[in-house]
């Protein structure tokens, strides 16, 4: 075993019990189990549905499945990590836990009463018994993650991280927990060796300096894990990072390189038995283009159908409350550099482009981005439309023109790429979005790098399901003008 291999086996010890469940999280499930197994009785004794009974049986006669049920559950779900690795699992994954602990704990039920004989039995009412149980187990799943996200979102319980290297790596993890905030993790910061990266800040994500501050930064800062981000060529920087955690007893993991990730998403396949390590480009398979492509052109027809009296009446509207054209067109870059001119409602007065310039010191919005709040060169009906965000709608045309997509990255202006740096052209390898993981995420109260991590991020982990979660979480966003302006 390495010496890198023996300090992380040492951290493991102490790390476990942090990403556990909390203590009552199994006295609820208990009390689901037996719930579930009340409310079946009830149906099939008392409401007797689907099937007449023919006699009559008391509650205690089923003490026996109850006490199976309550010890086969939980016991599984123990033995699959249910409870000892709870933090950042997913709601689906809670899910997947629970039919599968209950589907197996019915089967050896079954198999109890086959060989037992029990002179009360009802598989029906087992059967009821095992999808009432999954319902309940899981809605009970569903609300302690909703609670535990709400004290996340206040600070509390909450993981104070380091991240140690600035590389694609350290960026990759940081717009994973980005875009996770249900994670609970609080990046405090990022520490590297190269100055020309120690000492920036990648959106709100402070650069803390070098390696050599990391053991004052976890005191003063107290950071609860480090992720380390360097690559294994760094075998000495690591195994010194790995010690000085343990000295201070706190969890160190490392993250491994694999190429610096700098193509790609990693792939692990096997081969008879023999693991495989692939890397693929960040970018969406033809068949994925195809899918998104379709939707895209359903929605945007829809959209057109179903808004036009509203277009009508928003560009009454704009005529009505300034001189000038309905829409405004403005040159935009989308995937793979290639420029369009966007569509958008008319929300400033004529001539806006050409007073920038004299707004420069007005700006709110860091990196290239231009925004001002109480932006003068609005409208009456402009800033209307700009809090609701009506004044993109026309970008359906852009949508069913191929240029756009309902859900992807901001496009940009080409002067705002003329100011990116190399990692921020990964937003351009995918049709931009009239929507995106950014603008349900915060909208224009993030700064441009968070923006470009949240995008990078949902290149990366691009599915239907994605996009139909963004859109369904664009519409309360739009509603309370929430970061809008």
């Amino acid at each position: 075993m390495s010496s890198i291999q023996r300090s992380c086996t040492m951290n493991e010890k102490h790390k476990k019990h942090k990403d556990a469940s909390p203590w009552w999280v199994m006295p609820l499930d208990i009390a689901m189990i037996l719930l579930g197994l009340l409310l079946a009785y009830e149906l099939r004794y008392r409401l007797q549905w689907f099937v007449d009974v023919v006699y009559d049986a008391p509650l205690r006669a089923y003490t026996p499945f109850g006490v199976l049920f309550v010890g086969l559950i939980p016991g599984i779900l123990w033995l699959e990590g249910a409870y000892r690795q709870w933090r950042g699992r997913s709601w689906l994954d809670h899910v997947t836990r629970i039919v599968n602990a209950v589907t197996t704990a019915l089967v050896l039920i079954l198999a109890y009463a086959f060989v037992s004989r029990p002179l009360v039995y009802s598989r029906l009412l087992l059967l009821e018994a095992g999808i009432g149980i999954i319902i309940l187990m899981s809605l009970d799943r569903a609300a302690i993650l909703l609670i535990q996200q709400h004290l996340f979102r206040k600070g509390i319980g909450v993981k104070r991280v380091i991240i140690v290297g600035a590389g694609e790596v350290g960026r990759r993890v940081i717009r994973n927990i980005v875009a996770q905030p249900q994670l609970g993790y609080h990046i405090v910061g990022y520490v590297d060796d190269n100055p020309a990266k120690g000492e920036k800040e990648i959106g709100r994500i402070k650069g803390l300096g070098s390696l050599d501050s990391l053991a004052d930064i976890i005191t003063t800062e107290a950071v609860d894990e480090v992720l380390i981000t360097l690559p294994w060529t760094f075998h000495r920087r690591i195994l010194n990072v790995l010690r000085e955690c343990e000295r201070r007893h706190v969890v160190a993991r490392i993250v491994p390189d694999l190429f610096q990730l700098s193509l790609s998403q990693v792939e692990v396949s096997d081969l008879g038995g023999v693991p495989l390590v692939s890397v693929r480009e960040i970018a969406f398979s033809p068949a994925a283009l195809i899918f998104k492509r379709a939707v895209d052109i359903v929605g945007a027809v829809l959209g057109l159908l179903i808004g036009a009296p509203l277009f009508a009446l928003i560009a009454i509207a704009i005529k009505l409350d300034s001189p000038g054209p309905v829409f405004f067109t403005q040159l935009r870059v989308g995937k793979e550099h290639q420029q369009f001119p966007i569509i958008k409602f008319r929300s400033m007065r004529v001539g806006a482009e050409e007073e920038q310039q004299k707004l420069l010191a007005l700006n709110e919005a860091d990196g290239p981005l231009f925004k001002i709040r109480e932006d003068p060169r609005l409208t009456r009906v402009g800033a209307f439309l700009r809090r609701t965000s009506l004044d993109e709608l026309p970008q359906l045309l852009n949508v069913l023109r191929g240029e756009m997509s309902l859900v992807g990255p901001r496009p940009p202006v080409p002067s705002e790429v003329a100011c990116y740096q190399p990692w921020h052209m990964q937003r351009l390898s995918v049709p931009g979005g009239m929507t995106g993981l950014w603008q349900v995420s915060g909208r224009s109260d993030l700064t441009f790098d968070e923006m470009a991590l949240l995008d990078i991020y949902y290149i990366e982990h691009w599915s239907p399901w994605l996009d139909l979660q963004i859109l369904l979480r664009t519409l309360p966003k739009v509603l309370l003008a929430k970061g809008a302006y």
